[in-house]
Order: C-alpha cells, then sequence, then structure tokens
C-alpha cells in the first residue's frame, strides 16, 4: 500500500483528486462544486463536492444517497471551527451522509466535538471522515490515478537499459525467423544464393556464441511464446518512439 504525501498538491489539486477518487470508487453524480476555472474556489455552501451512492436492500430495491464531501488539505490537525460550515449546510440540507476528507488528520479536539455533536444534537444524517490511512486503503487499488497525480514514486528504467533489451529481443526475433528460413529452405518451399546463405549462417552462428542457444530456442512453435516475444520489442520500440507493432528485424 502506497504512503501518501500530499503535500506537493495545492487546496485546489487536492479537491481534484478526491473528486477523481469518489468517481473511481463507484459513486455517481459527482459535482465538484468549484465553480470557476480559477485556481482559488468560490464560497462553496460547507461542502466541495456533492455526490451519491448506489444503495441496494435486502430486498434488491435499489435508491440513492446524497453525500456532501468537505475536503480539508492541512499541514496540521483540522481544528473543530473548520468542519463547523458542513454540519450547518447539511442540517439544513438533509444529506445521507455529511463527509469530511483529510490529507493529513483530524485534530483530537475535532474528533471530540465530532463525537460531542452526534451524541447531543442526533443528526438526521451520517458523519464520517476519512484521513490520510483510510485514503491510502482507499487509493491503494486506483495507481493510474496515484500517478497522475504524482503521489506514488514510479521507476523509470534507463534509456541504456531499454536499449539493450530492445536490441537483443530483435536479435533473438532475426534467428527465431532465420530457423524459419531454414526449414522452409529444407522443405522446398524456398531458396537463397549460396553467397546469402553463407552471411545467414555466419550471423546465426555470432548471435549462438553471444546468447547462448538456450536463449535462441524455436519460439515460433510455440505461438503464445512467439506472441509474447513480439509483443516485448514491440512496447520497447514504441517507448523509444516507433509506431506501435514496428517489428522489423
Amino acid at each position: 500500500m502506497p504512503k501518501l504525501d500530499f503535500s506537493a498538491l495545492s487546496e485546489t489539486d487536492f479537491e481534484e483528486f478526491i473528486f477523481h477518487l469518489l468517481t473511481r470508487l463507484g459513486f455517481t453524480n459527482v459535482d465538484w462544486r468549484k465553480g470557476t476555472a480559477h485556481n482559488s474556489s468560490p464560497a462553496d455552501s460547507g461542502r466541495d463536492i456533492v455526490c451519491q451512492e448506489i444503495r441496494v436492500d435486502i430486498d434488491k430495491t435499489k435508491h440513492m444517497e446524497t453525500w456532501f464531501v468537505d475536503c480539508k488539505h492541512y499541514r496540521k490537525g483540522v481544528p473543530p471551527a473548520d468542519i463547523q460550515n458542513l454540519l450547518t449546510w447539511a442540517e439544513a440540507e438533509r444529506p445521507h451522509t455529511a463527509l469530511i476528507v483529510a490529507s493529513g488528520f483530524l485534530s483530537n479536539p475535532a474528533k471530540n466535538y465530532l463525537e460531542s455533536y452526534k451524541r447531543n444534537r442526533t443528526p438526521p444524517f451520517r458523519i464520517k471522515y476519512w484521513e490520510c490511512p483510510q485514503l491510502e486503503q482507499l487509493a491503494a487499488t486506483k495507481r493510474s490515478l496515484l500517478v497522475e497525480y504524482n503521489l506514488m514514486p514510479t521507476k523509470t528504467r534507463a534509456i541504456k537499459a531499454i536499449l539493450k533489451a530492445e536490441e537483443e529481443f530483435c536479435d533473438v526475433i532475426w534467428y527465431d525467423r532465420k530457423r524459419v528460413l531454414q526449414s522452409r529452405i529444407e522443405d522446398g518451399a524456398e531458396t537463397i544464393t549460396p553467397e546469402i546463405k553463407k552471411v545467414m549462417l555466419a550471423s546465426m552462428r555470432r548471435a549462438e556464441a553471444k546468447y547462448g542457444k538456450k536463449k535462441l530456442r524455436s519460439y515460433y512453435k510455440d505461438t503464445f511464446e512467439w506472441g509474447m516475444l513480439n509483443g516485448k520489442l514491440s512496447a520497447l520500440r514504441w517507448v523509444l518512439g516507433d509506431e506501435w507493432d514496428m517489428l522489423d528485424t
């Protein structure tokens, strides 16, 4: 499970990340109440995002539940005063759930405030909060989203290693194609001049000396192995700037 560090994100970036995370978690009608193309957001009436969850009852009937989501991107714990606006609007508009999402943690006074609020006010909606550990669990399988927001370290191989692998797969595929050509010559289906055959055999011996016969086995006889070999070469060449399926050897 990746450890998430949101410190490089702005408040708006964090809201946008939560918007996409909610969508990927299966919420529907996800509405980010940003209301402007500028980096800052206008007053959001106590919630940054409004979304709905499809709930299925025991009798298989479905209904929609509305969530108000307030995003808090703080370096320190979220204080009680900063969660009151969400609760005020939730009391006025009655969603099913009021959710506070913190990039870090709620402060202990804020958690105590929520417990007291639920005990004394018995609100007609659920109150939930997701802190960084919950976000890590919820986003653990959303790798593309984490990469998009630079929240997951990625390992990129050095260009030298990519070129070396591309050369190896090219040579192995070339060798296999020559094995096929040899078989067709033996069957009388194809012919080549003695001069070309001499050069080809010499090149095949150099490949055998370089890679060993264990690596240069007859992949073409196994459809899966042959497809994997060509697919790897195609992928490596795409990374290096070629179009897909460029398999010339």
